[in-house]
């Protein structure tokens, strides 16, 4: 078995789409709309299916925000420097939330940014060995 993908509701697909290729480089790999059922998904990623994880959007018709709630941590995506990989969302209208720098108890250097729904996401500095397909 492997992660497929996540599955993020959001209340604008356009301006989750731009978020998730112009400041984190995704690429849009399919988009797929369900008017009977009032609904349109995107697929994003690094890559596809089966050798990346994909990012699911889901834009439910005429619902523009959801609650959070209590149980969603973050996303997390690896960045050759998380340092310059805030630079680079600042610079594309990104909201960095936690400035990079070492972990709490720990030396790996990490940063938050929020997507336009609130969403977190966490950059994660990795070595060149351990790097997969992550934000460069």
């Amino acid at each position: 078995m492997r992660i497929l993908h996540t599955m993020l509701r959001v209340g604008d697909l356009q301006r989750s789409i731009d978020f998730y290729t112009r400041v984190l480089g995704m690429k849009l790999l399919r988009t797929s709309d369900n008017p009977e059922y009032k609904y349109t998904l995107a697929f994003l990623g690094y890559g596809s299916n089966p050798d990346h994880a994909e990012l699911e959007l889901t834009y439910n018709y005429g619902v523009d925000q959801y609650d959070m709630g209590s149980a969603y941590g973050h996303i997390a995506i690896s960045a050759d420097d998380v340092y310059q990989a805030c630079e680079a969302v600042r610079a594309a209208g990104g909201n960095v939330t936690r400035e990079p720098g070492p972990v709490k108890g720990g030396t790996t250097v990490i940063a938050f940014i929020t997507d336009p729904d609130g969403y977190k996401v966490e950059l994660i500095q990795r070595k060149d060995e351990e790097m997969g397909a992550g934000l460069r």
